[in-house]
């Protein structure tokens, strides 16, 4: 019976929190970006404003050629 109090002790008081600890420890590490994802956000968010520019030259040409092709109904 001593052997098990000890046991149990020793589980409550060793092993489950160390394994709360670790587990917490890792859910921390996920929660901040990698190098290499803030590397592919800053690729991505580059990419995004290279489109958002030819997006609004080629409105200003439409804008120039067509100024009322906004207006016009697609359907």
């Amino acid at each position: 019976m001593n052997v098990t109090a000890v046991a149990i002790v020793f589980i409550v008081l060793v092993i489950v929190p160390s394994t709360f600890f670790h587990f917490i420890t890792k859910w921390r590490e996920q929660k901040t970006l990698s190098a290499d994802d803030e590397h592919m956000l800053e690729d991505l968010w580059r990419s995004a404003r290279r489109m958002e520019k030819r997006i609004e030259s080629l409105e200003a040409i439409l804008d120039a050629e067509t100024p009322e092709w906004r207006k016009k109904d697609n359907g």
